[in-house]
């Protein structure tokens, strides 16, 4: 191959064709699409010579690496042909064609640059070092000037005598020409007047150094002796020095060009011929000596000496009259033809659009705004501004930032905000700073107005200190958060340009891999000229030209933009008010309110109606090809623009349950519900906002934006409520429609509106808040059948009136649009009926090309939307996965659509995120997404195979923009369960597609996807958790086991994980116990078994340790997998043949497993590992069940919320915890009791057996009997009748006080008049025996104390005190047990539980079970009596009212108090916070018993 290339690459370059310049950039390594792109310019050798890198960029769209490259290997090349052909002898003709054309191909890598403005002091401009300015030339009409080069390199290094006679010799002779011959002229020093100076080029701009500035000045003073009879006339024509900074991105030294200027005014030159006496210093005598009295002239490019002086003096006059004359045109010059700037910039602004572009961002770098301007930016208030560079740091007090936070919203940051730790998502971090939120406002040279640490620097201080800072967050800004081709940059000049704002556009320039979208706009021209200078060393002359706007004053620029802004600019917003006005909705206070998306009175009312009357189509035609409602859908509807948008039936059901709720009623809470549940895709999302927009002139509407927490939601919806109002009681309410979301946030968002209305103090009955709850189900027909007073039902299927209306509109909208326009609607009218979608997904497939890369697209899509719920790819990620390098927006959608097939176009809907306005796409609807992924699908193309290439697909998987969301769904595919709470169709152990592929393919396939997720992930501790689950299940333990280890040496932490390791000993172990049920139970056929449950054991030890530990969590399933392993393995243990074939076999076995030093012979060798866990099995066991049972006897077990999104869940739920306890209790109790004499010592323990067995081990088991069991009263008193008969003089242990005690208390619940049941007192008496120290006694002991010592209404007030210092010594420690166990958890996931509530009787008489009176709501549905009781109606049933006693409180600063002690006040907390009255008040309420003490029900302000 080298030796191909060599010989077709031998000739000249110049002389090369197309194909062999293409031969050459192969072998020197370029990309093929880049030698494609060239072969495709025609560019063959002599054009190669000619390239430069601007051209390469600009013309071909290359990057700037691969450019830069071309031209530095064709410079090497030009070198080595150079040297080559001079040894073989190249001829003087050919050498001297190549020296022109190499010095003709060199030129064109350094850019042209012009002079600074004549005869004007400019301190603004600029020089970028390497620019190259025109040749020297001489004079043309007298005003132009002539210039003449000093490189000056070494005379600027000479001490100040030298340099000063260097200098003035120079400038002299020069100034003494022009003169003469009356023209203007600038001798310029530090540029390059020669050739011979190697790499440099005549009139390349190179920089002197220049320590002090005054030896150059005050070499002038030469002029006096010089001119010895003109001195006069030589200072008015001779300029002093100015001084012109050469900018050099390589370095930080200052250099610059020194630069006079002559101007030989003809009032001053006229009739007089000028000799001079040129300084020279003379190194023999070390002194400055003056030449001979000399005329010079300038001579073309030269300054030469006179040589005909009679000539010369003749024509003096006629100089004067040439001088003259143009002096005079100088001033009477036509103005110059004035540029369409208008629409130069409407053009630039719009993209070549009519309008600019809604959902675009717009980047503004701006300084020093003028007082005049700042009057004149209602066109920058109305633009999408990301973010604002601003170097002017009294922005704050009098700048454009002051003005700016006048109209909108904007957060105050400075350049290391955008400082992002590694270990922060994008998504956090936008969220801390809150990007797309509200303008980010960046000060980037200080604040003055900061009371931190942020003082402004100089330009050198800035560019050490600053310019880093800069760079990060441009890149951060340009490279994570916004994609190119949705952003504009804007420079907004208003000021002399500075370097901080020079090195920003470098910045922004590099990071955005081009100037497409980078636009500048200057008033002053002077100002412009710096920034143009520096921006044309990055991207070309003509491109500066083409993307700037110049000389454009700022009201005509504002009026200019308003005209093309798609919403009117400074539109107002009104809402409605209580008293049936409107208010303004200021811009600012609703940028405040971020997390809401409020809906105004008239929204929409400021769009531009040219734009809707350009956009109606668009926006009607994706409404019905799939696309989410828009409000601009119903404003067209409304106004007339387009049909009217279908109300289902659904509409008119869920506005009757509106219009209930907002009827006042005395006992109608603050904060209600409505929810919308819908099948995917059937328009509950329509249903919903269609009822906010009708509500709009009414209520206060609002959507709550996703991601936002539920605090900040109720934060900003307290706000809105009160916006404007003068009374907060008198306020609308506000309807807020909560998408998607679960009940826990639900739950969270109703209670903060709660009780910030209570901390309001609003009047009872007065609805503030209405949460439209529309969330997705697989079944939403039985969710509006649990509750009908609160649920609705959207569904595919359409009543007869609802068919009419949409054949109807089908009708109508088929005249307008092609069918492929509408295809969503024209299968909602189907009622996706599954036959049509089959027919039309076959007919959708015919002819489509499976090997294009879009139809791979189409399937990855199909793959996601089927399995991952609102599921989609961003357009960045697709034309990633196209090829598409687009860096440009003006056909940046254009070009994306144009790659796709008809297919994809037909299948694909365009999104726009609300929050970030990024684009992506999905399948028009979910029912279609499955039904392509399924007729796609055969032998060669299964799901597993096409998951496994989604995975690997590096492209997609590490493409930066939309990385986390795409990265979330990738994982979700993998390892998100469905859950029927989120609206799923079933529970799951695994992944949809992990089931599909286990259940249709093989379950090695399914382990090969989640092993390739695992290595894609980084080794994710949670994809080992799922192979450890996925190998059990098919009882492949040895690999189970190796995964477990694997998640649980990564998270050794993670109760869930270690829940996971111990579920797969567990199955092994029950599978080892399986098979031995078809064989002898011998020590020796069980010591694998009883190795694998111990392991279990050891495993869920670890899983409770971990569980105990982590303070915002609480994973129980390690104490319910121990019981459960334990029981099985005793169970184990006593079918042994050594115990169960003997008639002394259970005593044995007992003995064995409960004393230290027993051990039977058979066991002794094959066991010999597990004696010391085996005899701590009894234990170990009583102690897990005990923790069980107090945790159950604390928290609710009958409230089933939704699971968070969440990897972290147990392997399996316990779904009747209390039926389980009593089960595993019964069971533990049964092996564990005697059916023969035994030793006296072991009597105790038997009997508490034989009680365990009974369903009496604890508290929560024995309260249970009251409600699961027939026959519950002769268990209990079975149960009493094996406790001693004077439990006072047995001395029972604290846990056979409480079991007793709580045994007597459930039968007298049961049957009050039962003769079994022990007196009141007798009971207190045996609670004496509780430890005094409270500290050690039982929560479920100090539980006891409260029941038992609560004061009766007959008892004395000493008595009564007496009592009430017993209970509220309990209730202290009882508060601190609490809290151990709720640790940092929500209340709502943990809420307490009242066992007992105080009734009317006396004594035990008083203490009603709380199943006794909800059995009063037994008649209502599930749904409806839970909600009876959420909104405290059923309290107020007369049946409850004669069972329960209310008490007497008071509250004060919302604390309640309970009446009667006196010597403490007993603080009573409420089970319902908002119930509270926000003022001081007398209250009564009912009075409920639980593990944290007594708690308010029902509190009740007394009148």
């Amino acid at each position: 191959m080298g030796n191909i290339i060599a010989d077709n690459l031998e000739q000249p370059p110049e002389t090369w064709t197309e194909s062999q310049v293409s031969l050459w950039l192969k072998s020197i390594g370029v990309k093929e699409h880049n030698i494609k792109k060239l072969h495709e310019e025609e560019v063959d050798g002599l054009i190669l010579l000619t390239l430069d890198e601007d051209y390469l960029k600009t013309n071909i769209g290359m990057k700037s690496g691969p450019a830069h490259f071309i031209i530095q290997k064709r410079n090497e090349l030009l070198g080595s042909q150079q040297t080559s052909q001079e040894l073989s002898g190249m001829t003087t003709k050919d050498h001297d064609v190549r020296q022109t054309v190499q010095e003709a191909c060199v030129s064109t890598l350094k850019e042209d640059c012009k002079p600074r403005p004549f005869d004007k002091e400019d301190t603004e401009f600029t020089y970028v070092k390497h620019r190259v300015l025109q040749p020297e030339s001489g004079a043309s009409d007298l005003i132009s000037p002539c210039h003449e080069y000093k490189s000056f390199a070494v005379a600027a290094t000479l001490d100040r005598t030298r340099l000063q006679a260097k200098f003035a010799r120079e400038v002299i002779k020069f100034a003494a020409g022009c003169m003469n011959i009356r023209s203007n002229g600038t001798i310029h020093f530090g540029v390059m007047d020669s050739k011979d100076h190697g790499e440099h080029m005549h009139g390349e701009i190179i920089g002197i150094p220049v320590e002090e500035k005054d030896m150059y000045v005050d070499a002038l003073d030469h002029i006096k002796k010089s001119f010895p009879s003109d001195e006069e006339h030589a200072r008015l024509c001779v300029r002093p020095p100015c001084f012109i900074e050469v900018i050099d991105r390589q370095s930080r030294e200052k250099r610059y060009v020194v630069e006079v200027d002559i101007v030989p005014s003809i009032n001053v030159v006229k009739s007089k011929v000028y000799s001079v006496c040129l300084p020279n210093f003379k190194e023999s005598s070390n002194k400055i000596e003056r030449e001979k009295k000399t005329i010079f002239k300038r001579v073309g490019a030269k300054t030469e000496p006179v040589d005909d002086l009679g000539d010369f003096y003749q024509q003096v006059n006629h100089r004067d009259d040439l001088r003259e004359e143009a002096e005079k045109s100088q001033f009477l010059s036509p103005p110059g033809i004035s540029p369409n700037l208008g629409r130069k910039l409407t053009m630039l602004m719009t993209s070549g659009k009519k309008f600019i572009e809604k959902e675009k961002w717009f980047i503004f770098v701006t300084n020093y705004f003028k007082p005049d301007d700042l009057c004149l930016i209602d066109w920058l208030v109305n633009m999408n501004v990301f973010c604002v560079f601003d170097f002017d740091p009294d922005s704050k007090i009098t700048g454009l930032c002051s003005k700016y936070t006048e109209h909108r919203a904007a957060n105050m940051h400075f350049l290391q905000s955008y400082q992002k730790t590694s270990d922060t998502s994008i998504t956090e971090f936008i969220n801390k700073l809150h990007l797309f939120e509200q303008t980010s406002w960046i000060f980037c040279n200080g604040r003055t107005d900061y009371k931190g640490n942020e003082d402004p620097c100089d330009e050198m201080t800035w560019i050490k200190e600053k310019k880093t800072l800069l760079k990060e967050a441009v890149s951060l800004i340009c490279k994570e958060i916004l994609p190119n081709g949705t952003f504009q940059v804007i420079f907004l000049l208003t000021s002399p340009v500075e370097k901080p704002l020079l090195h920003t556009f470098d910045e922004i320039f590099t990071d955005m891999r081009g100037h497409e979208d980078i636009i500048c706009i200057c008033e002053s021209e002077q100002n412009f000229q710096k920034w143009q200078r520096f921006a044309e060393d990055s991207c070309g002359t003509e491109s500066v030209k083409n993307s700037s706007v110049v000389g454009m004053k700022m009201s005509h620029i504002n009026a200019t933009l308003q005209q093309i802004q798609p919403v009117k600019a400074c539109a107002k917003k009104h809402l409605p008010v209580f008293v049936k006005g409107k208010c303004l909705l200021e811009t600012q206070e609703e940028e405040q309110m971020s997390s809401l998306e409020i809906l105004a009175v008239d929204h929409c009312d400021e769009t531009n109606k040219d734009s809707i009357n350009e956009e109606k189509e668009t926006i009607e035609k994706q409404f019905y090809h799939g696309g989410r409602v828009t409000w601009l859908n119903f404003w067209l509807a409304e106004h007339g623009y387009v049909g009217e948008v279908i109300e289902r039936d659904a509409y008119c059901e869920v506005s009757k349950l509106l219009s209930e709720v907002l009827k006042q009623n005395a006992d109608q809470r603050s904060v209600n519900s409505i929810n919308i549940y819908h099948h995917p895709g059937s328009g509950g999302s329509t249903v919903a906002r269609q009822l906010l927009w009708n509500s709009r002139t009414e209520l206060r509407c609002a959507v709550v934006k996703p991601s936002y927490s539920a605090s900040v939601v109720a934060q900003h919806a307290v706000k809105l409520r009160e916006y404007e109002e003068k009374d907060p009681h008198k306020c609308l309410p506000v309807l807020l429609l909560i998408e998607d979301s679960n009940y826990e946030y639900l739950s969270d968002l109703r209670n903060e509106l709660e009780v910030a209305m209570n901390t309001k103090r609003i009047q009872g009955g007065t609805t503030c808040f209405i949460l439209l709850s529309c969330r997705r189900s697989h079944d939403p027909e039985k969710k509006c059948k649990e509750s009908p007073l609160q649920n609705v039902s959207v569904t595919h299927k359409l009543s007869d009136q609802e068919k009419r209306k949409f054949n109807a509109k089908k009708t109508v909208l088929e005249e307008q649009y092609e069918p492929e326009f509408i295809l969503t609607f024209v299968r909602m009218s189907k009622e996706f009926d599954e036959a049509y979608i089959q027919q039309f997904v076959e007919h959708w497939l015919q002819g489509i090309d499976h090997e294009s890369i879009d139809t791979r697209l189409i399937q990855y899509v199909a793959l996601l939307n089927t399995y991952v719920p609102n599921s989609f790819i961003s357009q960045s990620h697709c034309e990633a996965l196209l090829g598409l390098t687009i860096y440009t927006d003006r056909f940046r959608q254009h070009k994306f659509e144009k790659s796709l097939s008809d297919q994809a176009k037909l299948l694909f809907l365009h999104l726009r995120d609300d929050k970030t306005q990024i684009e992506s796409i999905r399948i028009i609807h979910p029912l279609v997404a499955q039904e392509v992924l399924q007729q796609f699908m055969g032998p060669q193309q299964t799901q597993s195979r096409l998951a496994m290439h989604l995975l690997c697909n590096s492209m997609l998987f590490k493409h930066r923009f939309g990385q986390e969301e795409y990265r979330s769904f990738l994982r979700s595919l993998f390892i998100r369960r469905s859950r029927i709470s989120r609206g799923d169709e079933y529970d799951s152990l695994f992944s949809p597609l992990i089931d599909h592929v286990r259940e249709n393919e093989n379950s090695g396939k399914a382990i090969k996807l989640l092993e390739e997720a695992y290595k894609r992930f980084h080794k994710d501790a949670y994809f080992a958790q799922q192979l450890a689950r996925l190998h059990y299940t098919y009882e492949r333990f040895e690999e189970a086991k190796h995964w477990a280890e694997v998640a649980a040496t990564k998270m050794p932490n993670n109760s869930y994980i270690l829940d996971t390791k111990g579920q797969v000993y567990k199955k092994w172990f029950n599978v080892k116990c399986k098979a031995l049920e078809s064989e002898p139970k011998t020590a020796e056929t069980t010591t694998e078994a009883v190795d694998k449950a111990l392991k279990a054991l050891e495993c869920f030890a670890e899983c409770e340790k971990a569980a105990l530990a982590d303070r915002g969590n609480m994973n129980t399933s390690g104490f319910y997998a121990e019981a459960e392993v334990g029981c099985t393995l005793i169970k184990l243990i006593f079918s042994l043949q050594v115990f169960s074939n003997r008639p002394n076999g259970h005593s044995e076995c007992l003995k064995y497993l409960l004393t230290e030093d027993f051990i039977p012979e058979e066991l002794q060798t094959p066991w010999e590992p597990f004696h010391g866990n085996l005899k701590k099995l009894q234990k170990r066991l009583q102690k897990t069940l005990e923790w069980i049972a107090e945790d159950l006897s604390y928290f609710q077990t009958d409230v089933v919320a939704d699971e968070e999104e969440t990897y972290e869940s147990p392997e399996e739920k316990i779904r009747c915890p209390l039926t389980w306890l009593a089960n595993k209790s019964a069971e533990y109790g049964k092996y564990f009791q005697s059916t023969l004499p035994t030793p006296a010592k072991l009597k105790p323990i038997m009997k508490r057996m034989a009680i365990y067995e009974l369903g009496g081990g604890n508290i929560t088991s024995i309260l249970s009997k009251l409600t699961s069991q027939k026959g519950a009263k002769g268990l209990l008193e079975r149960i009493l009748s094996l406790y001693a008969s004077d439990p006072i003089k047995s001395k029972f242990t604290q846990r056979d006080i409480v079991n007793y005690i709580v045994t007597h208390i459930a039968l007298k619940c049961l049957s009050p008049d039962s003769s079994k049941v022990a007196p009141l007192k007798d009971l207190q008496a045996l609670s004496y025996q509780f430890p005094t120290d409270r500290n050690k006694c039982f929560p479920d002991a100090l539980f006891l104390v409260t029941l038992l010592f609560w004061p009766e209404e007959h008892d004395t007030d000493k008595e009564k005190e007496n009592k009430y210092e017993i209970v509220q010594s309990a209730v202290e420690h009882m508060e601190k047990s609490y809290w151990a166990k709720m640790k940092d958890i929500l209340h709502r996931k943990r809420r307490i539980f009242a066992h007992f509530f105080l009734g009317n009787g006396s004594g035990l008489d008083k203490l009603v079970l709380k199943k006794k009176f909800e059995s009063v709501t037994k008649e209502l549905p599930v749904s409806e009596k839970r909600m009876e009781w959420f909104n405290g109606q059923a309290w107020k049933m007369p049946e409850i009212a004669k069972m329960l006693r209310r008490v007497s409180g008071w509250t004060e600063d919302g604390v309640v108090h309970l009446e009667g002690p006196q010597k403490k006040k007993f603080i009573i907390h409420p089970l319902y916070g908002p119930s509270v009255p926000h003022s001081n008040e007398n209250i009564t309420f009912y009075l409920g018993f639980t593990f944290r003490g007594p708690v308010a029900y029902d509190i009740v302000v007394s009148k």
